[in-house]
């Protein structure tokens, strides 16, 4: 009686899945239906019932973990993911940002280097002008210099001659030339002078005489009274052209090598502020 009840039971189920597998449109595929398998028995067998939910929360996988765990998990790493594609949007933005900025900075650097190679072309220009100039100064100097000891060609100081007050200084130089250049005295008459003056201011305590300067009328008279100056040797007075300062400068550095030369037996002779040595210009300064 039981089996019989049981398998009218069965039937009447398996006709209820059958009419809805009939509406498998509807319900096929619903997450809630779940698949019958019934098989019949005779009455001396005990029929079997296996019911396999298709996707019930219970349902575990073949590694053994519940879907649940596993849709958690995916879900998880869903979330991941887009945090990272999150932050591979943030860099693209930043990376596209230092771009635009690095095509710029590329840019100043471009104009900069144009505006230094046209700074460079101007300081050369600048350069080469300001050498320009430096060598014209030079020449305008030189010629400066060589105007000024023209002007001096018939001037001749005359040092070490004691020094008084109210002194009239051509008399003194006449005097001078008679007594220690050994000139004689009408020919020490006949002289001309344009100007003699002491060189200089006069200070006080300055035991030194001011050298005199005598601007001769004549070059010749000049000349004469020059070479009288060898009779001034062992004495500490000194007869001497008067030179520009840049002159007598120069004159200071060759002096020494003058006296080089005449201990090593050569002629060695400076005109102005040249030196001749055996005829020939010296350029080893």
């Amino acid at each position: 009686a039981d089996s019989a009840r049981f398998a009218a039971s069965s039937h009447s189920k398996a006709e209820e899945l059958n009419e809805q597998r009939g509406q498998r449109g509807k319900f096929g595929n619903s997450p809630g239906i779940h698949r019958l398998v019934l098989r019949r028995y005779s009455h001396e067998e005990k029929p079997k019932c296996i019911c396999r939910p298709a996707d019930s929360p219970e349902t575990t996988s073949p590694t053994g973990k519940s879907f649940t765990d596993i849709l958690d998990s995916i879900d998880k790493r869903l979330s991941s993911f887009d945090a990272r594609l999150s932050l591979v949007e943030i860099l693209h933005r930043e990376f596209k940002s230092l771009r635009e900025s690095l095509e710029f900075s590329q840019q100043q650097v471009e104009t900069l280097a144009a505006e230094n190679a046209s700074l460079r072309d101007s300081v050369k220009s600048l350069t080469e002008n300001v050498t320009h100039v430096n060598e014209e100064n030079k020449k305008i100097k030189e010629t400066v210099i060589d105007l000024q000891a023209r002007s001096m060609r018939d001037n001749l100081v005359f040092s070490g001659i004691p020094e008084s007050a109210e002194e009239d200084a051509e008399a003194t130089v006449k005097s001078f030339i008679k007594t220690y250049l050994k000139l004689p005295e009408d020919t020490v008459e006949n002289i001309c002078f344009e100007r003699v003056h002491r060189l200089g201011a006069k200070k006080p305590g300055t035991p030194r005489p001011r050298p005199i300067v005598a601007k001769f009328g004549y070059f010749k008279q000049k000349e004469q009274v020059k070479s009288r100056g060898r009779e001034l040797k062992g004495t500490d007075f000194r007869v001497n052209d008067q030179f520009p300062k840049e002159i007598l400068e120069r004159r200071k550095v060759l002096f020494p090598i003058r006296r080089s030369l005449i201990q090593k037996g050569s002629r060695a002779v400076i005109a102005v502020d040249r030196l001749y040595v055996d005829g020939w210009l010296y350029r080893d300064l």
